[in-house]
């Protein structure tokens, strides 16, 4: 079993909240299987010379945002309990086709069939329960991972929204296929707006003895 997870990623950040800026980036990441936690770090190129700063993670129970200018300046910073914690562990679930013996139910993950092609998923963490939609491609292999309401920030506030992630171009890594590609995308009334769009440049596990 999948005991601790450390992940490079490069690629795209979409910075717009109406019309579309990708801007590049790079993020380091580590996730722990049990107790389910995560500590993304990521920079994002706003402009030459002009680096932000974006830490994501989910420890403990509590989920934290915090994003800073030169790593200096506060842009946001939102932490704590209840709807932060359970988008965050969201993110964790839907990340474990990186991590993927953390999905079986041996780990506490409860399976519900719907068809062929889908299934939903529990995870349960604490006082937290997150079901998501799985689909699988034609290989058996994981395609998206859906939640029909994860919080998403609108000038400030936490507003319930369908969210999404992709994965593809799966190979294989210590016995395990994973996927190296993905994008990430809230999933809104007038269509799908992506956000992140990322490749695993170094990925490395440990393991149970």
């Amino acid at each position: 079993m999948v005991v601790e997870v450390r992940v490079r990623h490069g690629g795209t950040f979409n910075m717009g909240e109406a019309a579309d800026q990708w801007k590049p980036f790079t993020s380091d990441q580590k996730v722990v299987a049990q107790r389910p936690g995560f500590d993304w770090d990521g920079r994002i190129a706003m402009i030459p010379g002009l680096p932000v700063r974006v830490h994501d993670a989910y420890i403990a129970g509590e989920g934290l945002l915090h994003a800073s200018l030169f790593g200096l300046f506060s842009l946001a910073n939102v932490h704590g309990t209840g709807e932060m914690a359970e988008g965050e562990l969201m993110r964790f679930f839907a990340e474990a086709t990186w991590y993927p013996t953390t999905l079986l139910p041996s780990q506490g993950v409860r399976w519900e069939s719907i068809d062929d092609r889908s299934a939903h998923a529990t995870l349960t963490e604490g006082s937290l329960s997150v079901t998501m939609l799985f689909t699988f491609n034609d290989s058996g292999l994981i395609e998206t991972v859906r939640a029909e309401a994860r919080g998403r920030m609108v000038s400030g506030e936490i507003v319930p929204t369908p969210w999404q992630g992709r994965f593809w171009n799966y190979s294989e890594r210590d016995g395990m296929r994973v996927p190296l590609d993905g994008e990430v995308a809230w999933l809104l009334p007038t269509g799908a707006k992506p956000y992140w769009r990322g490749q695993i440049t170094e990925i490395a596990y440990e393991f149970t003895q």
